[in-house]
């Protein structure tokens, strides 16, 4: 599948065609799109996506939600493919800018919420310095999406003083898993939730990497599957177990890990499509 094209435009106004006027420049508007689920979009989200000109999104965002946009409206997928590479970013922020300055309605719609490791902010910085007017929707982020369905409070009186949401990879090198620069020590203390986003590829070295650093390898810890989607999928399991218990999945998984979670419900509603059973997984599975 070829790259959306780039193209040059003029800052500040764009001459229509033929007409003798100028039109003013467009603009971006950053739209959480959350976790998936169309009910947990707000309704900001919707009436950004009902004026919208033009809809760049992630390949997370289900179709159920670029539906709701008008008809009319030109979408372009900016999502990872196996026939090809991701977008650059760069990429994507000069997309972003070009079509604002031809005098569209821009709707940059990213699931979860786009300023938690959506990348919002290096769009928001390229608008910016093009002179781009942008705003910023937020969105239901898939940790609260995940909490809620499971009924496991991120943060809870007697076990859970703090939450703290970090990214389960840094920029690999050569291909290998590269440690991100997280203070091990300061989420290794006991009474916090630690969530864990793009994580699960790397659930053996944050396991080790925590209970190293002197967190409990008993500590409950859930992995939360297409968190608020038809195919959710919970697993109760234990710090130390995390490894085992992340084999397998495919769609993108929450790690959380914290005293909070024993209270999950590992049962997922019944929305009318089969779901693949959830498990409780003890250390030595």
């Amino acid at each position: 599948m070829a790259r959306p094209t780039v193209r040059s435009a003029h800052r500040s106004l764009v001459a229509l065609a033929g007409g003798g006027k100028a039109r003013p420049v467009g603009r971006v508007t950053l739209v959480g799109a959350g976790p998936g689920d169309p009910d947990l979009l707000t309704i900001k989200a919707l009436k950004a996506l009902q004026v919208a000109d033009v809809i760049v999104h992630d390949g997370l965002v289900p179709a159920e939600i670029l539906d709701l946009a008008r008809s009319s409206a030109r979408r372009i997928d900016v999502a990872k493919r196996k026939s090809r590479h991701t977008l650059p970013q760069d990429d994507i922020n000069q997309l972003l800018v070009a079509l604002a300055l031809d005098g569209l309605e821009v709707v940059r719609l990213k699931g979860g919420d786009p300023f938690l490791f959506g990348r919002g902010g290096e769009e928001l910085a390229a608008c910016r310095t093009a002179g781009v007017d942008c705003t910023v929707v937020p969105g239901v982020t898939a940790a609260l999406a995940a909490s809620a369905g499971a009924g496991a409070p991120l943060t809870h009186r007697g076990s859970a003083q703090a939450v703290t949401f970090v990214t389960g990879h840094a920029a690999a090198k050569a291909g290998d898993w590269a440690e991100p620069d997280l203070d091990w020590a300061s989420l290794a203390r006991a009474n916090q939730t630690v969530v864990v986003y793009m994580g699960v590829s790397t659930a053996a070295p944050i396991s080790l990497r925590l209970i190293e650093a002197g967190r409990d390898a008993a500590t409950p810890a859930l992995i939360v599957e297409n968190a608020s989607r038809r195919d959710e999928r919970r697993i109760l399991t234990t710090l130390a177990g995390l490894p085992a218990a992340a084999q397998g999945l495919t769609g993108p998984a929450l790690l959380m890990v914290g005293e909070a979670m024993a209270m999950a419900n590992v049962q997922v509603p019944d929305l009318g499509l089969e779901v693949p059973r959830v498990q409780s997984m003890s250390p030595g599975q």
